[in-house]
C-alpha cells in the first residue's frame, strides 16, 4: 500500500485539524466547553438521520448513496470534534478507549449468569 492509499492515523488527522483551525484563527473558540457542545450537536445530527426509520430501514441506510453520504459526513463531523476535544485536553483517544474496554471487561466478566444486555 502506498502512502497515498494508506489511511491517515489519528495524530495526522489531529494535526491537520489543528492546522486548519490555526490558519483561520479559530483556536480561541476551541475550548473544551465549546468543543463538547459542538460534538453533541454533530452527534444529534447523526441521530437525526435515523430518527424515524424502522430498525430494518436503519440497517439499510448505507445502501442509499445519499443516505450513505449523509452518514459519512456526520461521522466525520463527530470524529473531527472529538479529536479536537481530545487534543485540547491532552487525551489520547485510543488509550482512553483501550482503558475503558479493559474496565468493562472486568466489570462485566463472561459467566453463565451474564445475559449480555448490560449497558456499557
Amino acid at each position: 500500500m502506498t502512502d497515498s492509499q494508506r489511511p491517515p492515523d489519528l495524530s495526522e488527522l489531529q494535526s491537520r485539524l489543528a492546522a486548519f483551525a490555526a490558519a483561520r484563527n479559530w483556536q480561541r473558540y476551541h475550548t473544551p466547553k465549546n468543543l463538547a457542545s459542538a460534538l453533541s450537536v454533530e452527534a444529534a445530527e447523526l441521530t437525526e438521520i435515523f430518527q424515524w426509520l424502522t430498525p430494518e430501514q436503519s440497517a439499510g441506510v448505507m445502501a442509499d448513496p445519499g443516505g450513505a453520504a449523509r452518514v459519512r459526513d456526520e461521522v466525520a463531523d463527530v470524529l473531527a470534534y472529538l479529536l479536537q476535544f481530545c487534543s485540547v485536553l491532552g487525551v489520547d483517544p485510543l488509550s482512553a478507549l483501550a482503558e475503558k474496554i479493559e474496565r468493562n471487561e472486568r466489570r462485566f466478566p463472561l459467566d453463565s449468569s451474564s445475559s449480555g444486555v448490560e449497558q456499557l
